[in-house]
């Protein structure tokens, strides 16, 4: 009796221990694909409704499972017809015009002169290089004949960098160049040279730095209207700076973005803080007491805590966390993650049909439509819980789904508030871009420089006014402003290019 215990202990532990193997090879299976895709699959989380329709719970709450091996039915690919890139009318045009030698205008028949009866025409698009101009500026000086006594000069205007041989317009080149195109100062320098202007990357540098502190009334200002608003996005990502006090060169620091989507009022704005630490939305939101649009990251709670805030959760991550599960699954094998997926569809289907509502409207339709599906979704969550380990990729999506359940659906209480943080992904996704180019920034003043520079040139986008043109208009008018009126006509929602 006693070795039959004691055996039955031992397939017990051993049926643990093979147990606890499965679920680390499941795990490691997981991390795998997900690394794969990662690497070479598509980034875009754009999901198949094929797939979707597999595992359609998102009709009943029954707890019958669909029989998956059903006929998959794939649309027929249709090619897409390439449009033809037409040419803005507003372009200057230079006529050139080829006609016949004269002693081609004779009827090769009879002799007969020939008559002109039409013409045939077709564009090209050209472009024109780069050309560097030197504004030489001569300022006049007068003196009195008779004391010889009293000598005046005309005066000059202010200039963005004083004593620099650098124009606004230039400033607005290099600024462009880097914060709006991704190139990096030292590809800049080989351009220029390509045009006979020998420049130094310290030189380029210094100015950038030079015109973040130019232009930080106008990072203030908006600043302090962003906070007026009624609702924010907010999101951070990695920044490598190689100077830093108390901190290695490899160290992470981080770009905070803040995003403002009201229809009169499209503000972006980047901000450096060496840390992730939830001081730095403490410090940047301290007047703001609406409500905040962000991820699952907890260095916001502080803030939202402290200035009472609503605070609202992301489908688009909730989704991505069960996307990353589909991506795991065999072709044409359906999951849990696919029931998940419906639901949260469902909802983005509302908010597409909602999206030119008012927002008492759309406020309305998320109480009918939404709601109901929101209810569901919660059924399925809870019964999903109990019986999915929660170290599993679904796991981790389910306990995100159920930790972030009040934030998530909070948006549905005010047709005002977004679904998503979408905005502030999209707006930092231009710093990320142009961060695989120049890689770190050198110094703490170059990366606030950069903030505010990023700050003014998506701020410009987001109000349909050209980048280059804005920043010339600004380098050369901002020195010259005197009071608070001057520099809120230099706003990017203000300012005409």
């Amino acid at each position: 009796m006693e070795n039959a215990t004691r055996h039955n202990a031992e397939i017990a532990d051993l049926k643990s221990q093979v147990e606890q193997k499965d679920q680390r090879i499941q795990l490691l299976e997981e991390m795998v694909k997900t690394l794969r895709h990662k690497q070479f699959g598509a980034s875009s989380e754009k999901g198949s409704v094929d797939q979707i329709n597999l595992f359609n719970e998102a009709e009943t709450e029954s707890d019958e499972q669909p029989d998956v091996s059903d006929k998959i039915v794939v649309p027929t690919h249709h090619r897409k017809k390439q449009k033809r890139v037409s040419i803005p009318a507003d372009i200057p045009r230079e006529l050139i015009v080829h006609d016949l030698p004269d002693n081609e205008k004779i009827c090769p028949h009879d002799g007969t002169e020939l008559k002109c009866i039409g013409e045939e025409a077709s564009e090209q698009l050209d472009i024109i290089p780069a050309k560097i101009t030197v504004l030489r500026h001569l300022r006049k000086k007068y003196a009195c004949p008779c004391c010889e006594q009293y000598v005046v000069t005309a005066p000059k205007p202010a200039q963005p960098i004083e004593k620099s041989i650098a124009a606004p317009g230039l400033l607005a080149q290099v600024a462009v160049s880097k914060y709006c195109d991704g190139l990096p100062l030292y590809r800049q320098i080989s351009m220029f040279k390509r045009i006979g202007v020998e420049l130094d990357r310290g030189t380029l540098a210094n100015w950038m730095i030079k015109l973040g502190g130019l232009v930080q009334p106008l990072i203030n200002r908006l600043q302090e209207i962003a906070c007026e608003q009624s609702v924010l996005h907010m999101d951070e990502t990695p920044l490598q700076v190689l100077n830093e006090p108390d901190k290695t060169a490899q160290s992470k620091s981080y770009m905070w973005v803040i995003a403002a989507t009201q229809a009169s009022t499209h503000i972006v704005l980047y901000h450096y803080s060496a840390s992730r630490s939830g001081e730095t939305p403490k410090h940047l939101l301290a007047d703001f007491n609406g409500a905040l649009m962000v991820d699952g990251y907890e260095g916001y709670s502080a803030v939202c805590g402290s200035n009472n805030l609503t605070r609202l959760g992301c489908w688009a991550h909730a989704r991505r966390k069960f996307i990353d599960v589909q991506r795991q699954q065999a072709k044409g094998k359906a999951g849990k993650s696919d029931q998940a997926l419906a639901f949260i569809q469902k909802l983005y289907r509302v908010e597409q049909l909602a999206k030119t509502k008012t927002a008492d409207e759309r406020y309305a339709i998320r109480q009918a439509q939404s709601k109901p599906e929101i209810d569901k979704l919660k059924k399925w969550l809870e019964k999903t819980q109990g019986n999915t380990p929660p170290k599993t990729a679904l796991g981790k999506a389910v306990t995100y789904l159920h930790n972030q359940w009040d934030r998530l659906t909070g948006y549905t209480e005010n047709g005002a508030w977004p679904i998503d943080n979408n905005r502030a992904e999209n707006v930092i996704r231009p710093f990320v871009i142009g961060r695989k180019n120049w890689l770190f920034a050198n110094s703490q003043p170059g990366a606030h420089a950069s903030a505010n520079l990023y700050s003014l040139i998506e701020t410009a986008k987001a109000n349909n006014v050209e980048p280059y043109e804005y920043l010339k208009q600004i380098f050369t008018l901002l020195p010259q402003a005197k009071s608070l009126e001057n520099i809120d006509a230099l706003l990017p929602q203000c300012v005409k290019v």
